[in-house]
């Protein structure tokens, strides 16, 4: 992982939320790559905000996919499976970092290369704010959750909703489990 590969991702999460006019807020800390020091930096600036984790795995026969959840929230290989139609497993820190150029520890959801499908998982929108790391991980971002939809749509990625696991998430209705999201063709 190179410096330029941390601006670069950076800036791309600028230009993201200045295109689709959603408004964040920022904060610059010392690095967080990994829950104790993410628990006691929230503690210290008061964050409210859902923390999210961005989990980068390598598909079966090739491929690569991000699932954007809940930090509490754990894998269930058995769904994304379901949903990409092969198994999926954990890259290791070198393969993450040869693919998309983040930090272990602070792996961003949003400027991954156009070849990897993000997945999203429905528990995010139980929280009205989400924050996560923009690539340099002395770097914090929040949002509202409501505007989720219109940064996924932006991103030339392939974005794939989970759907409704009713252990965990039971409360979209039906109608708005795994809707596709539109991403935007430029």
């Amino acid at each position: 992982m190179q410096p330029d590969q941390l601006e670069a991702i950076y800036l791309k999460n600028l230009a993201l939320f200045s295109q689709t006019g959603v408004e964040y807020q920022k904060w610059q800390h010392e690095p967080i790559l990994d829950f104790e020091t993410d628990a006691r930096i929230a503690e210290e600036l008061g964050w409210s905000a859902a923390p999210t984790k961005s989990l980068f795995m390598k598909i079966k026969g090739g491929g690569h996919c991000l699932l954007l959840t809940h930090r509490d929230s754990r894998l269930d290989s058995k769904l994304v499976k379901q949903v990409l139609g092969k198994r999926v497993s954990v890259c290791s820190h070198e393969e993450m970092i040869t693919a998309i150029g983040c930090a272990p520890g602070a792996v961003c959801p949003f400027g991954l290369p156009e070849n990897i499908t993000l997945l999203v998982d429905p528990i995010l929108y139980e929280h009205a704010e989400l924050m996560f790391t923009p690539g340099k991980p002395e770097f914090t971002f929040a949002f509202a959750t409501n505007q989720l939809d219109s940064l996924l749509a932006a991103l030339p990625n392939k974005v794939i909703p989970l759907p409704t696991n009713t252990k965990l998430n039971n409360y979209l209705s039906q109608s708005e489990r795994c809707q596709p999201i539109e991403s935007n063709p430029n």
